[in-house]
């Protein structure tokens, strides 16, 4: 394990950040049908769950985790998010480091329950549906229009309480299928 990052680091960072980032947002597009949009919070570290596992391969310092989620959480304020997700992405990918540092970013066990926290900076995205209700359904108003925006706030009142525990859940099945994933083909590859 090294002490500090260095610039190869960053770079590695960046390009899993792309990677891990793509595939977010690929996934996120189901959003666009409000019962997928309620499901998000589980579909997206499941699918999320291979790069970041790729990634966890290239970790060897403290602070690559946080550095990556922070990103992502910038981006999503860049997408037009509120600032809750880079808040979320600091707290979770810092708490995510201190797990992968207690495992000396080695252990399968660690690796998982890191993801899992590591998943939960999504709740970002859900967190004015709680806090600053009025803003997000302006947000989802102005952007999505009526009818979308009455049908997900309705399936949101139903089922926002299970977010933590579908990113939970999202981030254990992901993890498990992204390390099945690195022993049958990335390994066999040399990749990981």
């Amino acid at each position: 394990m090294k002490k500090r990052m260095e610039a190869k680091d960053l770079i590695t960072v960046g390009i899993f950040t792309a990677i891990y980032f793509a595939v977010f947002f690929i996934f996120g597009m189901l959003g666009y049908i409000p019962m997928v949009y309620a499901l998000l919070t589980l579909i997206i570290p499941i699918a999320c769950g291979v790069p970041y596992m790729l990634f966890l391969t290239k970790v060897k310092c403290f602070g690559m985790a946080t550095v990556m989620s922070v990103l992502c959480g910038g981006l999503m304020v860049l997408t037009g998010h509120t600032v809750t997700p880079l808040i979320t992405a600091a707290v979770f990918g810092l708490l995510a480091d201190l797990i992968f540092m207690a495992g000396k970013y080695a252990s399968k066990k660690c690796s998982v329950i890191g993801y899992s926290v590591f998943s939960l900076w999504i709740m970002g995205m859900m967190l004015p549906f709680w806090i600053m209700r009025d803003t997000f359904e302006t947000m989802m108003l102005n952007s999505m229009g009526a009818d979308y925006t009455a049908a997900t706030i309705g399936i949101f009142d139903k089922v926002a309480l299970l977010f933590p525990l579908m990113c939970i859940i999202g981030g254990v099945i992901g993890a498990f299928f992204g390390l099945a994933v690195l022993k049958r083909h990335f390994k066999k590859a040399g990749i990981a």
